[in-house]
């Protein structure tokens, strides 16, 4: 397996901790979490539900907020004792983050190719090449023959690909995904798992996976396993 591409983490986590409610409703989600994922590694997030990977993964989006800690994402300080040390955190999303949902949530009145391509526009790309771009991911995830679909004429696995595509647009260099090859036979799960290693590869990124899917634990450079929200090993 690759080891770091970098010296530099591209993700770096020290004692992030979230919780729900107070008093006696108080649910701990997460508990001092600290981890560094580097560079061209691909590494894996188990462990039974509740154990608190997705609400994870959520915060290194900068999605959800956390309650405690800090995080530096590429290099940059963007959570500091619990509070963003940015105001636009959309914009370091939309540059930096790629994200692979459990469930697609394609836009369903745009094509699979405009899907994709939307991203890179927003990110301010012209029509033309966007669509180009949109076209390579699609051929390279085995769905290039849907590009005109609709999203409802799309089958699970294939709106699963078209997303995963729209997720690896511009290219991020951090990319989060929960359970991305759950509803992918195991040739097409390879399929995915080598596109994006090949990524990481290319473009000195990192992925990040929440799993169940044990026919792609192989594929994994590192496994960090989240029990009761804590990290179990690092």
């Amino acid at each position: 397996m690759a080891g770091p591409g970098s010296d530099m983490p591209l993700v770096r986590l020290e004692g992030i901790s979230k919780h729900f409610g107070e008093g006696e409703t108080r649910v701990d989600a997460l508990r001092e979490v600290s981890l560094e994922v580097f560079p061209r590694q691909v590494v894996a997030l188990l462990g039974p539900s509740g154990s608190g990977k997705t609400t994870l993964l959520n915060v290194i989006g900068c999605i959800l907020d956390p309650s405690a800690g800090a995080m530096e994402l590429d290099g940059e300080l963007v959570l500091r004792d619990g509070a963003w040390q940015r105001s636009d955190l959309r914009r370091l999303r939309l540059d930096k983050i790629g994200f692979i949902f459990q469930f697609h949530n394609l836009l369903p009145f745009l094509d699979a190719t405009d899907n994709v391509a939307v991203v890179l526009q927003l990110a301010g790309a012209d029509a033309a090449m966007a669509r180009k771009r949109a076209g390579e991911l699609l051929g390279d995830l085995e769905v290039g023959h849907r590009k005109h679909a609709m999203p409802a004429k799309l089958s699970g696995g294939e709106a699963q690909r078209v997303a995963i595509a729209r997720a690896l647009a511009n290219s991020p260099r951090i990319i989060l995904a929960d359970e991305p090859t759950a509803a992918l036979d195991s040739k097409r799960a390879g399929i995915v798992m080598d596109l994006l290693r090949k990524l990481a590869v290319e473009h000195d990124a990192a992925i990040i996976a929440v799993t169940h899917d044990e026919k792609i634990f192989d594929r994994f450079d590192r496994i960090f396993h989240l029990r009761d929200g804590r990290l179990a090993n690092a």
